[in-house]
């Protein structure tokens, strides 16, 4: 999927004031008649509004009013849309932006789509790609599960997709920073039955990945991990604990793999109990997690290379 770069924030801004000074007489249609084919129609930030929260408060709370999400050709149109969208949270995600603003712009949002069925369509796979694909120079957990918020709380109680978002919003709330990673059971090549949290950590970090060898990306991670030659010594100084489950179902798959693990390390298979069970968010593999010795999470579904400095390896 190509990602659509954003507008840098102070420009977008900057050229919503001057937008209101120059069409101050326009109307919304007149506004909507102009750009909703050619770029996204921005609301006219008033010529009274000075000083930069104010107006980006105003920006984010009407930025999709002018937004006519009945007009399937625009919702289709990915320079206004996606564009739009891009823009969007990226105010939202900068850092400044207060929370109930974010909430706020969000329910605003949802509020627009959810009665076109087209556009709804559209903007919810788009949410999906953007803030829930790990892959997206935009994936953002927390702003994902306030927009899934926000969503169910603008969905009809009788919608039938209300589960599956509800479904989503438990999974991203799951094992967060912070939080007690979920406990489940595994099994040792051996056949011994041990679990998350009787698993033994050295000095309080614990390096926990779910994968699949037969998986292409997981089977390039744990190459990467196998030839790290500081990951192999942290480990044979007793300075972390590596922990690798294998999640799916194959354990002719899982056995033939088990020479290719490092000496060290505890390998364990859950008989699909994580993925079935829905305990961790498995949407793309490997999944890194760096936990303390209590099973507090302290990375979640990290990068290896993250995971890599936050141990100084």
């Amino acid at each position: 999927m190509g990602f659509i770069r954003y507008v840098l924030i102070g420009f977008l801004l900057s050229l919503h004031v001057c937008a209101c000074k120059n069409q101050g007489s326009s109307t919304k249609q007149d506004t909507v008649s102009v750009h909703s084919q050619t770029k996204f129609p921005f609301p006219e930030i008033p010529a009274t509004l000075t000083e930069p929260e104010a107006r980006k408060s105003y920006l984010l709370t009407h930025y999709w009013e002018q937004f006519d999400f009945a007009d399937t050709t625009l919702v289709n149109n990915r320079d206004v849309t996606e564009q739009g969208f891009v823009n969007f949270i990226a105010l939202l995600a900068d850092g400044t932006t207060p929370e109930e603003l974010t909430r706020e712009s969000l329910e605003n949002w949802c509020a627009g789509f959810v009665g076109k069925e087209h556009a709804r369509k559209v903007l919810t796979q788009t949410a999906d790609d953007y803030l829930f694909n790990p892959n997206s120079p935009f994936y953002n957990e927390g702003l994902y599960g306030m927009y899934l918020e926000a969503l169910l709380g603008k969905l009809p109680q009788t919608d039938a997709m209300r589960s599956a978002y509800r479904f989503k919003l438990e999974l991203v709330r799951r094992n967060n920073v912070g939080d007690k990673a979920t406990d489940f059971t595994y099994y040792q090549p051996d056949g011994t039955r041990r679990t998350l949290a009787t698993t033994p950590v050295k000095n309080d970090r614990l390096l926990l990945m779910f994968y699949d060898p037969e998986c292409e990306s997981c089977h390039e991670v744990l190459l990467q991990m196998v030839a790290d030659t500081a990951l192999a010594e942290a480990v044979r100084a007793g300075k972390l604990s590596v922990l690798t489950v294998y999640t799916e179902g194959n354990d002719a798959a899982w056995r033939k793999a088990l020479p290719d693990m490092p000496k060290g390390w505890t390998v364990g298979t859950d008989h699909e109990a994580v993925k079935t069970g829905a305990l961790y968010d498995l949407k793309a593999m490997p999944s890194l997690y760096l936990l303390d010795g209590q099973k507090t999470v302290l990375l979640k579904d990290a990068a290896y290379e993250k995971i890599r400095a936050t141990l100084a390896l």
